[in-house]
C-alpha cells in the first residue's frame, strides 16, 4: 500500500512539474475527480460487466471442472483430449473474437463464450494437478480397506484437491473481468469496454483510467471474496498442518 502512495504521488508530482496535457497523461488527482463526478454516466456499464463477468465465471468454472474431473477419471479421454486442451489455448482470443461474433451474432452468447474461454483452463489445469498430487500412501491405505474408485474420488482426492481448485480459481476471477471487457469491445451496448472505447475515441484520457481502474478494482474485489471463500473452505488442511 505504501509503495502504491508512492507512485501515486510521483506521478501527480511529474504530471504537475512537467505541466503533462491532462488529455495525454493526466494526474492520479484529475482522474479521482472525474471517477467521482462521472459516475452518474458510467455506473450501468460497471454493473454491466459486473453482470456478464459472473456469468461467465460460474459458467467457465462448471466447464472447467467437468473437464478436469472426466479427463481424471478416464485416463483414455486424458490421452485424447488433454493435448487438444493445451493448443486451444494457443489461440489469441482477440483474434477468435471476431469469428464468434460472426457465428454467433451480437447478443451475449459470443461474449459469454469468450469469457468462459478464458476462465475454464486454469480451472482445469489446477484441479487436474491436484487431484494428481494426492497422497499415494492414503490412496493405497483406501484401496486396501476396499473403498471404491467413487469413494476414493469424494473422500480423498477432491478434498486434497481443493486448494488447487482455489488457485485456479483466482487465476480465472482475475482473467474473468479481462475477458468481459475484450467480449464488450465486440459491440456491446453496455459495459466497461464501451465506456473505455468512447472515452479512447473522444480522447477522454482521464476516463480511459477510470476504466482502467475499475476493471483493477473489480478484479482485485472478486480474487479478494474468492481468498476469503478458500479460508472458510480449507480451514481444516490448515488446522491439521498447525497440529503436524
Amino acid at each position: 500500500m505504501l509503495v502504491l502512495i508512492l507512485f501515486l504521488l510521483i506521478w501527480e508530482m511529474c504530471s504537475r512539474f512537467f505541466e503533462i496535457p491532462e488529455w495525454l497523461l493526466p494526474a492520479p488527482s484529475d482522474i479521482g475527480q472525474e471517477g467521482i463526478e462521472g459516475w452518474t454516466e458510467y455506473h450501468h456499464h460497471l454493473f454491466s460487466t459486473i453482470e456478464l463477468t459472473l456469468l461467465g465465471f460460474c459458467i467457465g468454472t462448471a466447464f472447467g471442472l467437468v473437464v478436469a474431473i472426466a479427463l481424471h477419471l478416464i485416463p483414455a479421454l486424458r490421452q485424447a483430449f488433454y493435448p487438444i486442451l493445451i493448443l486451444s489455448q494457443n489461440i489469441p482470443i482477440i483474434v477468435l473474437a471476431p469469428l464468434l461474433v460472426i457465428w454467433f451474432g451480437f447478443g451475449w452468447l459470443p461474449k459469454i463464450i469468450v469469457i468462459v474461454l478464458v476462465c475454464f483452463f486454469p480451472i482445469a489445469i489446477a484441479v487436474m494437478d491436484g487431484l494428481r498430487q494426492t497422497s499415494q500412501e492414503l490412496m493405497h491405505y483406501m484401496k486396501m480397506a476396499g473403498a471404491a474408485k467413487g469413494q476414493i474420488f469424494r473422500k480423498l482426492e477432491w478434498p486434497h484437491a481443493l486448494p488447487s481448485l482455489f488457485s485456479g480459481l483466482k487465476i480465472s476471477a482475475t482473467y474473468s473481468v479481462m475477458g468481459a471487457v475484450i467480449s464488450e469491445w465486440l459491440g456491446a451496448k453496455n459495459g466497461i469496454g464501451v465506456y473505455m472505447t468512447l472515452a479512447s475515441s473522444s480522447f477522454r484520457t482521464d476516463r480511459v483510467f477510470v476504466a482502467i481502474f475499475l476493471i483493477m478494482a473489480l478484479s482485485l474485489l472478486f480474487f479478494l471474496i474468492i481468498h476469503l471463500i478458500e479460508k472458510k473452505t480449507t480451514s481444516w488442511q490448515r488446522k491439521g498442518v498447525d497440529k503436524t
